[in-house]
């Protein structure tokens, strides 16, 4: 390789530079298009939420979803039970004929994680333990992942939803501005969106308005009220026919009658299936369309419904509609969540932190860049240049990555410019050592580099090791520092080294020829 001609390690900086400018400008100057950084919660304001999640109800709820799976089994087999019941955490059924048992017992067996006791032909069903636990496991686990899902398809940038502890939920939302966002969003978050088709027992609906709960419940019967008006009241089997689990799909939509938005919805192959039967087998009789404990609607069956769809309609404004679909299909919380702690930080708090971060990742720059030109000269100066190149880079890969920036992510910006520089001041001592040990110019960097490689790399990749270790543990602030740091660590190696060599192999002619170690490296060679 000849001296003082552009090698590939200038082309890289250049390239590397060039990339940096294309996608650090949108967030530079948050422009319409192209890939910007999202600012975290504590950069622009929004709403910070610990949630609890009542996990006793996702037993009740799987409960009654085995007293459904039997219902519809012993329907279709042509099994006679009696006085079907879920209450609490237990199934009570009766079955008719012994004979029958055989294939109820199959049935059951069939069921993971159920305590079954016999009593002649009368069953006693519970979750075993290690089935209960299995459940509220996957419960908490569920209302994280649909809370996540809920507040993706809600429209917010970049959302923090994490598990903190056995059983709460830590919830971030920049950019939340208002107390109509704040509610809507809250909302949201906390609708159970259960979803279940229920038939109306059209015996005892006369007796709605005067049924107490409990002769409802010797009935099989629940009493949900009507969406619109809470004092109507709905006698409905307490079995559901089938719920929310077997939904694909739920879309905005608006009725051709009087073009109120509906929500329309559809269900799995299983779904579909059930839902056909039961309505081929009840024409003339009512299903009630119930979301939360409340009945939507409770049309008449006019014939066999096929192909697995419904339709949901309520009195729905556009903006609530919306919000059902996107409940509905990101799924039902198994269990209920309630707000223990919320904290709002405002716009103006957040714009101050951006300011203070600004001033000490200004200040911190200036600094290094005097020192490095003082003390290093013309040397200092390359390395300034790399550095600038660096935090270009850290900008255009976050924004391509969709980072979101927090307060200890700029922190994780200011350290990395050290760590940078870092990187050329032991380059820079290997360089003035050789020369003052009497090498030559040229052997002095070609050697300084070659000697400072091993350790730039190994303080380099014990520190990544280390933000890794961040990243995979720590949650919403601490990630944000983790992934600053470790991008700054990576580009910094392509910067500090690559970056800097390119440069003296473009002028090394120049300093060959005057000389003066001085000027270029900050010591005068006697």
């Amino acid at each position: 390789m000849r001296s003082g001609k552009v090698t590939y390690r200038l082309v890289v900086l250049l390239i590397a530079f060039v990339f940096g400018v294309i996608f650090s400008t949108p967030s530079f100057f948050q422009t319409q298009s192209g890939h910007k950084i999202s600012l975290g919660l504590d950069l622009q304001g929004g709403l910070h939420m610990l949630l609890g999640v009542d996990t006793e109800v996702a037993i009740h709820s799987k409960i009654k979803s085995i007293a459904a799976s039997i219902n519809y089994y012993a329907k279709k087999e042509e099994i006679l039970i009696d006085k079907l019941k879920a209450k609490d955490e237990i199934i009570e059924f009766s079955l008719i004929d012994a004979d029958e048992a055989a294939k109820i017992d199959k049935m059951l067996g069939d069921i993971n994680g159920l305590n079954v006791q016999k009593d002649a032909l009368n069953y006693t069903i519970s979750l075993n333990e290690a089935e209960r636990l299995a459940t509220i496991e996957y419960a908490i686990a569920q209302a994280v992942e649909t809370i996540r899902n809920r507040l993706d398809q809600f429209g917010l940038a970049e959302p923090t939803v994490a598990r903190q502890g056995e059983d709460k939920i830590l919830v971030e939302l920049p950019g939340i501005k208002s107390a109509d966002d704040e509610q809507r969003a809250r909302d949201l978050i906390a609708k159970a969106a259960h979803l279940q088709l229920m038939a109306v027992d059209d015996k005892r609906q006369n007796e709605a308005a005067t049924m107490s709960v409990a002769q409802a419940q010797s009935y099989g019967d629940v009493i949900y009220p009507d969406v619109k008006d809470e004092r109507y009241k709905y006698v409905l089997k307490e079995i559901p026919v089938l719920d929310g689990s077997m939904l694909t799909d739920a879309r905005v939509a608006f009725s051709q009658q009087n073009n109120q938005p509906i929500i329309n919805f559809s269900l799995n192959s299983e779904g579909a299936r059930i839902f056909g039967d039961f309505t081929g087998a009840n024409v003339g009789k009512r299903l009630a369309i119930v979301l939360d404990g409340k009945v939507y609607s409770a049309p008449v069956i006019n014939e066999r419904i096929g192909g697995g769809s419904g339709q949901i309609s309520g009195g729905f404004s556009v903006e609530e509609a919306h919000d059902v679909a996107i409940a509905l299909r990101s799924g039902a919380l198994l269990a209920p969540v309630k707000l223990l702690e919320k904290r709002s930080i405002g716009p103006s708090l957040g714009a101050e932190s951006i300011q203070k971060s600004m001033t000490a990742l200004a200040g911190a720059s200036v600094l290094i860049v005097l020192f490095m030109f003082v003390y290093y000269g013309v040397s200092g100066i390359f390395a300034n240049i790399a550095l600038s190149v660096n935090i270009i880079l850290i900008i255009a890969f976050m924004a391509l990555f969709g980072a979101t920036l927090t307060l200890p992510g700029m922190a994780g910006i200011v350290l990395t410019i050290g760590m940078a520089v870092d990187a050329n001041v032991v380059i820079n001592e290997r360089i003035r050592e050789l020369l003052r040990d009497g090498a030559s110019i040229k052997t002095a960097v070609a050697k300084g580099y070659e000697n400072a490689m091993s350790a730039i790399v190994d303080a380099n990749l014990t520190t990544l090791i280390t933000v890794i270790a961040l990243y995979a543990y720590g949650t919403g602030p601490v990630k944000g520092f983790a992934v600053t740091m470790s991008i700054g660590i990576l580009v910094s190696m392509l910067t500090a080294i690559l970056g800097t060599h390119g440069f003296f192999d473009l002028f090394m002619d120049k300093i060959e020829k005057s000389g003066k170690t001085r000027l270029w490296f900050g010591y005068k060679r006697d």
